[in-house]
């Protein structure tokens, strides 16, 4: 669905769910601004059995100017109602008729939706969907600074202060917007209220100490989910302390927080273990959380992440490539097949010796422009760094331009002045000429492993059953993992 669909009618509702927070507002707000500007004339409600108390949210509606009026009795039934940070039919959103229904959510599919829809749950908030709907309409944000620091604001709530991002999109938000900073500080300083102080101190009293995993958890009553993440970061500085869950428990979902402060564990990975098969999670490698459908949850929840906190430490085998040399016994022989994929120079970006960020849909990578550093642009659009010598002894130009399109497309930024390129623009394609041998196995049914790479000692790449692990034949300790349905597509047997 494109913002413009919604041009195709006059009498437009916009409704976030019950007692707003700010994603939900800022979300309604942009949509509520783009039509405005094309001579619409949309409301914006919320309804429910609770009016707005929280100050910071009422300082957000009041200094941003944001049109959002309280209809606990609405009974219209609008030619078009468009519900935002929320899905129509949703026990979190009191919806009435209306003749057409548009969704613009982030969240979890729960249910069936309309036509028209825009539903991205990988996103950290409906802030950025909508951000980038606009975006695809021309439609500039930063004219209206109210409307810019609200959808700030929004990601910053929906993400514990931006701890839980996992996808670029987000991040590249952050970088576009021109926002009031100094609002932005007054609403995130206002989020705890006296009774929220209470909750936080009791919770934290009854903490439950895992001395196996040096993991804490801690049990809260319902709260604003930021609280948790407040909780989790103060825990997180106790001796002996390198991971720390913070939930609450409701009759729809129980909504957790994870902190970890140690290398060896990931806080998206331990959220996603945490709510796997029973909701969501995901976020930075050391700020996380997600949730869970109580319904699903048949223990104690204290228990169960207990225990899955457990089983995820269990699961892995931890391997350095810069220390570590394979077993190639049950090993194979393989070599590329001729895939074309791409290949940038960053010496041609920027000079040698700049720090830049490569952004991509698997995480920031930061290092430094070598003279013999170059990207490759892997089949599904992965990126990794390789060195000159390596990537002549393995491709060969193509003699083709690169112009492969993909879920996202990977960006580059100079760390000292900000100037952003994107990757592809200045990539050659290469096909692979199967000179170099790599030595591969899968891994087996029950074999999890997480591998620092000879390039990268701070951040691991996961490997689970039929992935396969290799390394160069001219570099044992250049061991990578390479994705099960990627690898046939990559390599062959060696001759």
């Amino acid at each position: 669905m494109k913002l413009s669909d919604l041009l195709n009618y006059d009498d437009i509702v916009i409704q976030c769910h019950d007692n707003p927070d700010a994603d939900a507002l800022a979300s309604g707000y942009a949509i509520h601004s783009y039509l405005t500007e094309h001579g619409k004339l949309p409301r914006f409600i919320y309804r429910g059995r609770r009016e707005i108390n929280k100050n910071n949210i009422k300082k957000m509606i009041k200094d941003l100017e944001i049109p959002i009026s309280y209809e606990p009795d609405f009974s219209e039934e609008p030619e078009l109602l468009v519900t935002t940070d929320c899905q129509y039919g949703q026990s979190n959103v009191t919806c009435g008729k209306a003749k057409n229904v548009a969704v613009i959510d982030h969240h979890q599919v729960s249910g069936e939706l309309p036509e028209l829809k825009e539903v991205r749950s990988r996103l950290g908030s409906c802030s950025t969907v909508v951000w980038d709907m606009l975006r695809e309409e021309g439609y500039n944000v930063n004219s209206n600074m109210k409307l810019a620091t609200a959808l700030h604001f929004g990601l910053y709530t929906d993400t514990g202060k931006l701890t839980e991002i996992s996808h670029p999109l987000d991040r590249d938000m952050l970088d576009a917007l021109i926002t009031d900073n100094d609002l932005i500080r007054q609403l995130s300083l206002s989020v705890i209220s006296l009774d929220e102080l209470k909750i936080t101190g009791k919770a934290i009293l009854g903490f439950d100490y895992f001395k196996e995993r040096s993991a804490l958890i801690i049990e809260a009553e319902e709260c604003d989910p930021t609280i948790l993440g407040v909780m989790s970061d103060f825990a997180l500085e106790t001796e002996d302390v390198n991971i720390c869950v913070a939930f609450y428990k409701t009759s729809q979902q129980i909504k957790f927080s994870v902190r970890s402060c140690t290398k060896e564990a990931h806080a998206n990975e331990l959220a996603e273990y945490i709510s796997d098969g029973l909701g969501g999670g995901g976020g930075h490698l050391f700020k996380a959380g997600g949730f869970l459908f109580t319904e699903k949850v048949e223990e104690d929840p204290k228990d169960l992440i207990r225990d899955r906190i457990d089983r995820y430490f269990k699961k892995f085998k931890i391997i350095y490539a810069k220390d570590t040399v394979l077993d190639s016994t049950d090993m194979k022989a393989y070599e590329k097949l001729p895939v074309e994929v791409g290949t940038v120079k960053l010496s041609m970006l920027y000079p040698v010796g700049t720090p830049v960020e490569i952004r991509t849909l698997e995480g920031d990578i930061n290092i430094f422009v070598e003279s013999d550093t170059y990207l490759m642009i892997g089949v599904e659009g992965e990126i990794y760094p390789i060195k000159e010598a390596k990537l002549k002894s393995s491709y060969a130009p193509s003699g083709n331009s690169y112009n492969k399109s993909f879920e996202y497309s990977p960006t580059i930024k100079n760390n000292l002045t900000g100037e952003k390129k994107t990757v592809i623009e200045y990539a050659d394609a290469v096909i692979g000429v199967g000179k170099t041998k790599i030595m591969a196995r899968p891994l087996g049914e029950n074999e999890y492993v997480k591998l620092f790479t000879a390039w990268d000692n701070e951040k691991y790449y996961s490997g689970k059953p039929g992935d396969y692990i290799a390394y160069r034949e001219d570099d044992v300790h250049d061991i990578y993992i390479i994705q099960k349905d990627l690898f046939s597509l990559l390599y062959k047997p060696a001759e």
